[in-house]
């Protein structure tokens, strides 16, 4: 059902569409965990590794699908706010005829350049097949990524997030299941993880795009819309190539960030592989909130709602606040038995780093957290140039950390410990950046 989100309590309005969105992002998370749990249990240390190493460079392929969802979803979300129906069925269609055109440029690039990729970041031989083989079928399951995300970016931009949540409940749950039947019982190895993957993520694709496009034929216009309009593909591009360009840039680091790890042997890259999902969980969750205050942000911006748009921003607060105490107090004083979940007792090494990263990073989610929810509301209020400028700090100075901080401490704790830097100093910058964007909104 479709949600204005200019009208009623701001806070109670957020958590209403935010949680669904967090619930989603837990779902989305389980295919990645599900993924290394199943070839870190039934597989072996190695597969673990692979799968991990693969992860950072999928990350760039998802970093674009990402950025195409985002660039829809707020243009959509300001046309809503706006009433403005007959553009906002032409948004639509110009962002799948772009976003199909960009899958195809890079359904060819990953064909043709996951291995030079995988030995650029100086992947171990022996994890060297299993990672190549698990990107090549997840090459091939690329247009259900884009198109996924492009009808989930439509949902949440007209206020629905219920829906999404419950296609990724159901197929999250069957990845889990299938998984475990084409490793255990088919004994297909890292290909069965990856294949896994491709069938769940395809059917909830089909399903979401079948209801999307449904959802959007009932918006009754006076007259046809264009099925393209380049106006309409700049204002996407505004804020679809900044978000792309923001996530691109991240994987980039973490995949030169995965090569300094990979210098430390497979038991440090199957203890980070481990651990950084678990942080990845809790960065996505608080990164989709972030997104459904851009759309909270964007409606009211459409509606010329600007004082809503602020008491949004206290109320993200809030809201990932409550979300950072559990996730701190499991992942320190509990994070060794999640861990467990990926790796067997024996794993000492693997298990010792995982619990480091956990320790290390976890108290500086509430510092993070700000951040992204500031982010939220720059790219809500196309304010893209000071998104990036916050965002560029924290990847640049945790890459260069990260090199500087391992070499002189002889081990991968140096590389945990530019995390909370990056993050620190990037939060400060995007709440000043917030403050005065706003500040001249409202004069």
């Amino acid at each position: 059902m479709n949600k204005d989100l200019t009208q009623g309590k701001a806070e109670t309005v957020l958590w209403q569409f935010c949680l669904p969105l967090f619930g989603s992002i837990i779902f989305q998370q389980l295919y990645n965990i599900a993924d290394s749990l199943v070839a870190g249990k039934f597989i072996g240390e190695n597969a673990l590794a692979a799968v991990g190493n693969s992860y950072e460079i999928t990350l760039i392929f998802i970093a674009f699908a990402f950025g195409c969802n985002i660039g829809c979803s707020v243009i959509v979300s300001q046309l809503f706010g706006a009433k403005d129906f007959k553009r906002l069925k032409t948004a639509v269609s110009t962002a799948c005829i772009f976003s199909a055109a960009l899958c195809g440029l890079l359904m060819l690039i990953g064909i043709f350049g996951c291995s030079p990729l995988l030995s650029l970041i100086h992947t171990p031989k022996e994890v060297f097949a299993d990672s190549k083989l698990y990107l090549d079928i997840y090459v091939w399951g690329l247009p259900f990524v884009f198109f996924y995300n492009i009808a989930t970016g439509i949902f949440s931009a007209l206020g629905d997030s219920k829906t999404p949540f419950y296609f990724l409940a159901v197929s999250s749950t069957a990845n889990i299941a299938v998984d475990i039947l084409f490793v255990k019982a088919f004994q297909m190895g890292v290909s069965g993880v990856a294949w896994a993957t491709f069938l769940c993520q395809g059917v909830s694709c089909i399903l979401a795009v079948i209801t999307v496009w449904n959802r959007i034929k009932k918006i009754k216009t006076k007259e046809k819309a264009p099925l393209f309009n380049v106006d309409i593909l700049k204002k996407i591009a505004v804020i679809a190539v900044p978000s792309i360009l923001q996530q691109s840039f991240i994987s980039v680091g973490n995949i030169l960030i995965q090569s300094v790890i990979n210098g430390f042997g497979p038991s440090v890259m199957a203890g980070y592989s481990a651990a950084v999902k678990l942080n990845n969980m809790v960065i996505t969750s608080f990164t989709t909130i972030g997104n459904g205050i851009s759309n909270f942000s964007a409606q009211n911006l459409g509606a010329h709602k600007y004082g809503r748009i602020s008491e949004g921003f206290h109320a993200g607060l809030k809201m990932v606040w409550c979300l950072c105490i559990p996730f701190c107090v499991i992942y320190i004083f509990f994070g060794k038995y999640l861990l467990l979940l990926f790796m067997e007792q024996g794993a000492t090494a693997a298990l010792l780093t995982g619990r480091q990263f956990l320790w290390i990073l976890s108290p500086f989610y509430f510092v993070v957290s700000a951040k992204l929810v500031a982010d939220g509301i720059l790219r809500g209020v196309s304010a893209m140039r000071q998104f990036m400028i916050g965002t560029f700090t924290d990847l640049i100075l945790r890459v260069i950390l990260a090199f500087v901080l391992s070499d002189w401490t002889n081990s991968a704790l140096g590389i945990w410990c530019a995390w909370p830097i990056g993050w620190t100093i990037a939060m400060v910058l995007s709440i000043h950046f917030y403050r005065k964007e706003i500040g001249k909104r409202k004069a």
